[in-house]
């Protein structure tokens, strides 16, 4: 079963410093039929000012994942951990039992847009912890790559959670294939492009799709595309 959900059902918002949607109920938006699929919670695409951010706020027994698309997003947290990230950058936070942090855009003249993503962890009440990865955005080209997953490597940021995120970019006419155990979900989101999913459904910038029972998925590029997909159990 694949359920398309157009970037225009999004709850799209502009603060003036925060422009952006929610795929699912965040904050002031409420949908009682569109709060989670599998451990997803969140997956935000916000477009963040210069010099503006979101101040200190507590979070708990959530694994957060920031990617930025472009642009420079700075995280500090009571943990004493401070990062800039950067395009083919990762920050992974593990709230655990609690952890309060902030998250801004340090450019005086350049916005930052990122994906934030937040997942239910696997056991609650750990001990919060955070890191920071990167990827080549060269190995993107024409595969997806991982870079988020439960084990993790040199290129792969660790998550408290049996699932994978991949990042993956085609050039029109290309065909991106993915494989998964069967009994699993897919998350697809379009951040750039246009795409053909399974040679029927056509998906467009802001597009998610939530995959169940399938296990192969064709991702065709219409033009030049950049996609997340995410594996969860």
């Amino acid at each position: 079963m694949i359920q398309v959900y157009p970037a225009q059902s999004a709850h799209r918002f502009d603060h003036g410093w925060l422009q952006g949607s929610h795929s699912f109920s965040f904050g002031d938006f409420y949908d009682p039929g569109n709060t989670s699929f599998g451990p997803m919670r969140v997956c935000n695409d916000d477009t963040i000012a210069p010099g503006r951010g979101f101040g200190a706020h507590p979070h708990s027994d959530m694994e957060i994942v920031s990617i930025v698309l472009s642009g420079r997003l700075r995280h500090e947290d009571n943990l004493g951990n401070v990062a800039e990230t950067t395009f083919g950058g990762i920050q992974r936070m593990s709230a655990g039992t609690g952890a309060i942090h902030t998250e801004h855009n340090p450019s005086d003249s350049e916005p930052v847009r990122l994906l934030q993503l937040w997942f239910m962890p696997r056991t609650r009440g750990t001990a919060p912890s955070y890191s920071t990865g990167r990827f080549d955005p060269a190995k993107l080209e024409g595969k997806m790559l991982p870079v988020v997953a439960a084990e993790p490597s040199e290129e792969v940021v660790g998550i408290a959670q049996d699932m994978t995120i991949y990042l993956g970019r085609a050039e029109a006419g290309q065909v991106l294939s993915f494989q998964q155990e069967q009994g699993r979900r897919i998350f697809i989101y379009l951040i750039e492009g246009r795409l053909k999913l399974q040679g029927e459904v056509v998906l467009l910038p802001g597009d998610s799709a939530r995959v169940e029972e399938v296990s192969a998925l064709s991702l065709a590029a219409a033009e030049n595309t950049l996609v997340m997909v995410i594996d969860l159990p």
